[in-house]
Formats: C-alpha cells, structure tokens, sequence
C-alpha cells in the first residue's frame, strides 16, 4: 500500500511505534442505489470500499472523495457520515504498527468507470447490491448502514 510521505517522515523519527492516524471509507454507491463500488486490495487480495489515510489539515469528506478517485478512478460526492469508529492496532510485514480512527462516508457516484488507477488494487468494479462481494464485518455493517436510509451518523460507546 502506498504509504503518504507525511507518515514515511513520522516513521524516520519514531520507528515502528503505534501510529495513531485518522482514516477514511467512502461506500460508494449509484444514483439508483443499485450498485456498490469496491476495489480489490493488492495486498491480501480482498474486496472492499476505498479506504484511506486523511493527509494532515484536509477534510475528512474531501479525503474520502480524494481516495476514491485515486484507487478507482472515478469521481463522486459526499452526501453524510454514516459511521465513525476505532479500528483494532495493525503490525504491517514491515513491523510498523498503527491504528486508525474510521471515519465512513456515504457518497453517491458523479462519473467515470472504476479501474484500479493506483498500484494498492488489482481490480475496481461495481457489484450489484443485492450480490456484494464478500466483506469483512465492519465493511458489511458500513455498508448496511448506507443502505438503511437512517441520517444519523452511528458512533460507538
């Protein structure tokens, strides 16, 4: 995964301590609400939305339209928070350790076919949303809580 140089230049000066950083994930989906955006990760070669690290001093919504126009090449707007939550410590191959605050947006397709337009994914494609690809439970219930129609953003206690 492409690393921002931002936390290449944090890790020159701490190692490989915990990195607390703020993240996001865009659910995209089409105007009919049909379809879902996801991209297949290079990594482990699982299918999910585009996620993110927030660069410092931008926006969460404007990152969340920045990956996903950087990952899947196309181009889409942000309508709401639908959740924000604490992900579990990661150890990357490299020994570097982070953990990131998942801020997740709904955001609605503007143009452009998905293709993978970065080296983090092999594939970008809409699935229809009654046949999702497999993904993991916090992408499952993000995805839920898009589909829900609820405005409210959902926190954890």
């Amino acid at each position: 995964m492409a690393t921002p140089d931002f936390v290449l230049a944090l890790r020159e000066k701490l190692g490989h301590e915990l990195l607390w950083l703020p993240g996001v994930t865009a659910i995209v989906l089409d105007r009919e609400r049909a379809r879902m955006l996801a991209v297949r990760r290079a990594d482990n070669g699982a299918w999910t939305p585009v996620t993110g690290i927030i660069d410092p001093g931008e926006e969460p919504a404007t990152a969340a339209v920045r990956e996903v126009a950087e990952e899947a090449g196309v181009d889409c707007t942000p309508l709401r928070l639908l959740d924000v939550r604490t992900l579990p410590p990661v150890t990357y191959p490299n020994e570097d350790r982070a953990q990131y605050l998942d801020l997740c947006f709904l955001c609605e397709h503007t143009g452009g076919e998905p293709f993978p337009a970065d080296g983090e994914n092999t594939e970008a494609r809409w699935f229809p949303i009654s046949e999702p690809p497999a993904l993991n439970t916090r992408f499952t219930q993000q995805l839920q809580l898009a589909l829900a129609g609820d405005l409210s953003a959902r926190f954890r206690a």
